[in-house]
Formats: structure tokens, sequence, C-alpha cells
């Protein structure tokens, strides 16, 4: 009987002591699994700038590009790419052979055309304005002689010498050399119309247009520098041969440079004049310039397979460094808040277009409802709903998703 009791004694031993095991169990795994890894930040004040990124080309201010006028080829060449040059200094001579030739054409068609126009406002030439004279004082003599013979005619016919028939034939005479008279007259006097006058005028406009042009050539096939500057691009050697158009040679002051910089369609309104911008190459990758918008679009264009706007940038350092044509990427601070209240925007989260955190309170996370402000790329500002030196969550290490009220343990 003794025996029996101990051996119950000993059972229910066992008994309680695997039931505190599955107890210690259970709760040892309930503890485990509430506490949820996370991590945390605290929310500070601190200067919240917004930007926008694109990619740019760089280009100079004021850039100098000359093509040849003409199909020929390149007597001298007297500079080389990168070559810094004074204002005025020969950098290529064209053969400008044919082009003299027309210029003596042209030269020679204005003397024409000024000549043909003397004589239209001036009623001829003087050989002409001599021969005109010469048939007006004809034609003149001619009336005298024929008034004088039909007086006479009509004298006589008074005594009977002299028959109408005579008459007759003397005053047509008188009348005909009167209408000569009035022609040659005429004809001194007002030798050419007003349109051919007119004419005359337009063609001397058009030869001295033509001759302007000519001389605009050949000044052209001797090229000089318009600034003090640098030869950023050359393209023909001496000797070579070059179609007219051909560009021949680029020069420009590259201590004065922008940035032709494409920002897409939806980001254009957040620019404005004067916005601080960003510049960096990657050629230079230890190195970054900065500059200041001073154009912003007026229009859309196509760029690719992208809708974007042109916006350009002055560069402000003093020595640039950077080679026109080169891609550059630029960042554009649209906005700037020196001491603003901000998590980071991992630790934001949205339901039916409202945000909310998730606060650390007594290792426990509270949902916590928040008004934010327009974010950057890491950062949110929070408007209300939080303050200064306030725990929230970014996160949990497991991966599992964050819910209020369960407890955490926060991992650094």
């Amino acid at each position: 009987m003794a025996e029996e009791r101990k051996q119950s004694s000993r059972l229910w031993l066992w008994c309680g002591a695997g039931v505190l095991i599955v107890i210690l169990f259970f709760t040892t795994r309930y503890l485990m699994r509430d506490q949820l890894p996370v991590r945390e930040v605290q929310v500070t004040r601190q200067e919240l700038v917004t930007t926008i990124s694109t990619d740019g080309r760089v280009e100079p201010e004021e850039n100098y590009e000359f093509y040849s006028p003409i199909t020929t080829t390149v007597k001298a060449v007297y500079v080389q790419p990168g070559d810094h040059v004074q204002v005025g200094k020969p950098l290529i001579v064209l053969d400008d052979l044919d082009a003299r030739a027309k210029l003596a054409s042209a030269e020679s068609g204005v003397k024409s055309a000024q000549a043909q126009l003397e004589a239209a406002t001036h009623n001829g030439t003087q050989q002409e304005q001599g021969a005109a004279a010469a048939d007006v004082t004809r034609s003149r003599i001619e009336r005298d002689q024929a008034q004088k013979d039909l007086d006479a005619l009509t004298k006589l016919k008074q005594t009977g010498a002299a028959s109408s028939s005579e008459i007759s034939a003397a005053q047509e005479r008188l009348t005909t050399a009167e209408a000569s008279l009035h022609a040659a007259e005429q004809s001194a006097h007002s030798r050419f119309s007003p349109a051919e006058v007119a004419r005359s005028q337009a063609s001397l406009t058009d030869a001295n247009a033509n001759l302007a042009s000519t001389a605009h050539i050949v000044a052209q096939t001797s090229i000089r520098a318009p600034i003090t500057g640098t030869i950023y691009d050359l393209e023909v050697g001496r000797t070579d041969f070059v179609e007219a158009g051909k560009l021949l040679l680029q020069i420009a002051d590259l201590d004065h440079e922008r940035v032709r910089a494409y920002f897409d369609e939806p980001e254009i309104g957040g620019l404005a004049i004067g916005q601080k911008v960003l510049i960096k190459w990657d050629a230079k990758p230890d190195r970054e310039w900065h500059g200041h918008i001073i154009q912003i679009p007026v229009t859309i264009i196509a760029n690719g397979t992208r809708r974007v706007g042109e916006v350009l940038v002055k560069i402000d350092d003093s020595d640039a460094g950077l080679l026109p044509d080169t891609n550059v990427t630029v960042k554009a601070t649209t906005s700037s808040e020196p001491n603003a209240l901000s998590v980071p925007r991992e630790a934001l989260h949205m339901e039916n277009g409202k945000a909310y955190v998730f606060k650390v309170v007594n290792d426990e996370l509270v949902r916590t409802p928040v008004v934010t402000g327009i974010s950057n790329e890491t950062e949110t500002p929070i408007l209300s709903g939080l303050s200064e030196g306030d725990w929230v969550a970014t996160g949990s290490t497991s991966g599992q998703s964050l819910q209020e009220g369960v407890p955490i343990k926060v991992v650094r």
C-alpha cells in the first residue's frame, strides 16, 4: 500500500513537471514571438532640401561657328585644337580664286546698272542727249521754214500768183514739221518712262545685293578670331577639300559656359529662375560645379522617348574646366527648409490617402496619424502628429509587417 502511494506521488510529480515545462515552453514561445525586432529613428529637426535631377549638356554662353561659304580647298590653317587665341588672329584661309572672279563680275554688274540708271534719270547718255538736241534744232529749223513758205504763198494768193492747192500743201508741211518738233522736244526731255526708270533702279538694287553677297563670301574665306577665346573644335587641315556649308572650326570663351538641362514635363512646375543647381561630370567624379537657373522652359519638346523642357543653367564657378558638348548630370534645388521636423520616408505609411507612422512608446508600436509636407529623396517633413525627440519605427529586421500594440525589441 505504501509502495502504491509512493508510485502515485512520483506520477503526479512527473505530470506536474511536464505541465510546468509545457507552460514554460509556450510562455517563452509567446513572448519571443511577440517581441518584433525593429529599427527605430528619432524625430529631429534638420535642413530639408528638395531637389530634381536630370541630364544636361555643357555649351559656351557665346559660341562662334565657322562654315565654308563655297566648295573649295583649305589654303592654310594657323591654329590647333585647344589653342587660346587673341581677337583678330588669323585662323583659316580658303582658296578664294573663283570667289574673287565672281566679285569682279559683280562689281562690273553694279557699274553697268549705275550707268543704265544714270541714263534713265538724265534722259539718256551724253551721246544720246547730244543727238536729241540736234534733232530738236533740225526740227525747229524745218518748222520755221515751213511757216515762212506758208506765209509767202498766202501773200501770193492775194495777188492771184498762188493757188489754193499750193496753200494746202504748205499747210500740211507746216503741220508735219510742228509734229516732228514736238516729238523731238518730248524725246529730249522725257526719253524714258517712269516704269523704265523704276526697272533701272531695281536692276541697280539687285546688282548691289549681288555685290554685297559676293563680297561677304570672299570675306568669309579668310577667318580671323572674333573674340579672345579657345579653339575647341577644328574639323579641317591644310589642303583639305571642303563642300559649301562644311563646319570648319568653333571658338568660344570657355570661362563663360552654361548647361542646357532637360527636365521632364511633370517636374517643370517646380523650377524657377535663380534656383541653385549642382553639376557633376562622370569624367571627374571627385569634383562638382555650381550654378543657377537663368531661363526656364517656354515650350515642351520631344527628346527621344521623353517630353522635356530645356532649362539654361549659368555656371557660377570662375574656372569651370568643363568641355563644350560634355554630358553632365544636374540637380536643381527646388525648395529648402532650414529647420524642418522630419522622418525618413521609409517610416511613413499610407492608407486611404492618409499618412501615419508607428511611434515607439514603452517598447510597443502605436499607430500615429501625421500630416506631412513635400518629401525629398530621403526625408519627409512632419507638419503635425509628432514632436521633436519622438521615436518611430522604420521597419522590422525580420521582414514582418509592423502592427499596432505589438511588443518590440529595438535592433540598432
